[in-house]
This record gives C-alpha cells, structure tokens and sequence, in this order.
C-alpha cells in the first residue's frame, strides 16, 4: 500500500487482518487455508515477525497441551475438534472456507489480546 491508501495514522496488525478478511479476493485469495495460511505468513515476515509472534504459544495455551505441530496445523486441529489433525489438502471446499474463517478468528482474537491498552 502507498502513503495514499493509508489514513494518517498506521494502521494496526488487527486491522490490517480485518482488512484482509473482509477483502480476501482482493489479496487474491480464494477461500483456501493453504494460500490464506502462507499469504499471512508472508505478512509475517513482511512486519519482521512481528505479526504472529507468539500465536502458536498463544494457540498452544489455549488447547492446554503441548504440540509439535505448527500453528497452521494447530489452527486445522482447533476448527475440526474431535476428528484428529487433518492437513489442509484433504479438507473440502466448505471445510476449506470454515478453516479460514476459524483462522481469521482466532487471529483477531489473538492480536486483540496482545493489543496494548490504549490502541
């Protein structure tokens, strides 16, 4: 984004994924949890890590157990309780759009929490 598309002031991490979640065709995403996935990983290394450090500790602490899996395994894990970890390929196209959903949720949570008081 230029200067031109931002407000005066910057625009904060749950914003932008607010933005994005509202707007996925616009970032050329689909509905899928794989492309939604690496596309915020991309913002992840685009802010330095910045943007999801400490989501899957934060994921983690909310399952109350110790993982090996990543977040983005994690997140599949938490939207579909109760079936065993899935991987995202073998999902359908409307366990698909859920997965995502369930993501951008749980991010905004995410960052809502780490959001200093007064932003």
């Amino acid at each position: 984004m230029t200067g031109r598309d931002m407000s005066d002031r910057d625009m904060s991490d749950r914003e932008l994924i607010e933005m994005v979640r509202d707007r996925t065709g616009m970032f050329g995403l689909n509905g899928s949890y794989y492309p939604t996935a690496m596309f915020l990983t991309g913002l992840d290394l685009g802010t330095s890590g910045r943007l999801l450090d400490g989501f899957r500790e934060w994921l983690l602490a909310r399952k109350g157990e110790e993982s090996s899996f990543t977040w983005m395994l994690l997140v599949i894990e938490d939207a579909f309780p109760g079936t065993g970890p899935r991987h995202w390929a073998s999902l359908t196209e409307s366990q698909q759009q859920s997965a995502v959903d369930h993501l951008f949720d749980l991010l905004i949570a995410f960052l809502v929490e780490r959001q200093p008081a007064g932003r």
